[in-house]
């Protein structure tokens, strides 16, 4: 029988240090080889299976990464502990909490702390490439283009929406534009003459089904595990929605929009303070818990750095689902670092539209978060945006982007008043 061979000290040491090393690097505290690189999670809600794709990867420590079509995620704050992992998601307060039951599986709660200390929602995370949503070998319908959607039809909670999608083979992806806003990045596929699209990026968590029969879409769907509502759709390229510079105005007997707020950097601020005079200055009225704000303050940071030194100011009115007021300010502040927003940023208090519209008695309504309003040189408002269509609705979006920035343009040649 031969002698097992024996290390020298020196190498033993090197041995154990690399041992140690790799399973730092690997495993959590129990030694399970977790993997990395591709996870396929999904939420169990009413309408099943709420799938998205994700990787997993670690250097100096853990980090995710989430995907919606184009959209891509990084989540930083992954940590694992003994058996258990938790991936707090950025910008919105929520997270998952699991067990990880081996190399290659976790199971666990999602948490979205905004909708209360008990809304949870059970998920699996399973490594490996994986499809989002399985689909049937067959041909699938074709959908790509305009749709006009009809949600909740003769009930109360109606509303029309315009179904934008693109289909590469059975793989889709686009999004429904409302009124209020965009359901930003949906992804999925057609398989055979059915839909699947679903979207998950920390706050909003959305499951759509349909079929296609005839010529409409007839499905359902479903937001986290608390909403869920029928569709339909038809094809129509020309669909549009009312125009969104027309749904908030201000209130009959004003002119000019007046209020002061306490600023997250401390003291207070209003538009007719001596730092906004003669300029031109959005006003944003939004909160850090909305998906579509933080499309619209990406938009804003970037014309902010543009024209700022011709004259553009940008005040961020945030109202906030949190109670406590320094729960609030922390959100704002974390929002205002991620995002690393350059303007002013004041707290107006919770996200109730009547609040909002206590707040802001100058406006006829609060409709939707985010809503702009853009003020010229001399004080007057020239125009207000209600709602905002991100870069998930693709040539809207880019359209959008385009006329606002010659609007903003023309506002700063405007001549400035004399004194």
């Amino acid at each position: 029988m031969p002698r097992p061979s024996v290390l020298s000290p020196p190498a033993l040491i090197v041995t154990i240090m690399l041992f140690i090393a790799c399973a730092g690097r690997h495993s959590p505290p129990t030694g399970i080889m977790v993997r990395e690189g591709a996870w396929r999670f999904s939420l169990s809600v009413p309408g099943g299976e709420l799938p998205f794709l994700a990787d997993l990867a670690l250097d100096s420590s853990w980090h995710m990464t989430v995907y919606n079509g184009d959209e891509h995620i990084p989540v930083d704050e992954v940590r694992f502990s003994a058996d258990s992992v938790r991936i707090h998601m950025p910008l919105f307060d929520s997270e998952f909490r699991g067990r990880v039951e081996n190399d290659s599986t976790i199971k666990g709660l999602w948490f979205n702390y905004l909708k209360g200390g008990d809304y949870h929602i059970p998920f699996e995370a399973h490594a490996g490439h994986a499809d989002r949503f399985p689909s049937l070998p067959s041909t699938p319908a074709s959908v790509s283009g305009t749709w006009e959607a009809h949600f909740s039809l003769g009930t109360p909670d109606a509303y029309d929406a315009i179904g934008l999608f693109q289909q590469n083979g059975e793989h889709l992806s686009g999004t429904f534009g409302t009124e209020t806003g965009d359901y930003r990045y949906l992804d999925g596929v057609m398989s055979g003459d059915s839909l699947y699209l679903s979207c998950f990026d920390g706050s909003h968590a959305f499951l759509f089904h349909a079929r296609l029969q005839g010529d409409s879409l007839v499905g359902r769907f479903w937001s986290g595990s608390h909403w869920q509502e029928p569709w339909f759709a038809i094809r129509n390229p020309t669909f549009a929605l009312r125009d969104p510079d027309s749904l908030t105005f201000l209130r009959e007997g004003y002119d000019m929009v007046d209020f002061r707020f306490p600023s997250i950097d401390g003291g207070t601020i209003s538009p007719k303070d001596l730092r906004f005079q003669d300029k031109v200055l959005i006003v944003q009225i939004m909160g850090s818990w909305c998906p579509n704000c933080v499309d619209e303050t990406r938009l804003l940071t970037e014309l902010y750095h543009e024209y700022h030194g011709r004259g553009l100011e940008v005040i961020a009115v945030a109202f906030e689902k949190h109670e406590r007021e320094g729960e609030a300010y922390a959100a704002l502040e974390a929002f205002r670092t991620a995002l690393d927003i350059p303007y002013t940023i004041v707290y107006a208090g919770n996200s109730g539209k009547d609040n909002a519209a206590k707040k802001l008695p100058f406006l006829d309504h609060v409709m939707s978060f985010p809503t702009a309003i853009f003020i010229d040189r001399k004080g007057m408002v020239r125009r207000i945006r209600t709602g905002f269509y991100g870069p998930g609705t693709g040539e809207h979006y880019l359209n959008y982007k385009h006329n606002l920035t010659g609007f903003v343009e023309g506002l700063l040649s405007e001549e400035r008043p004399h004194p």
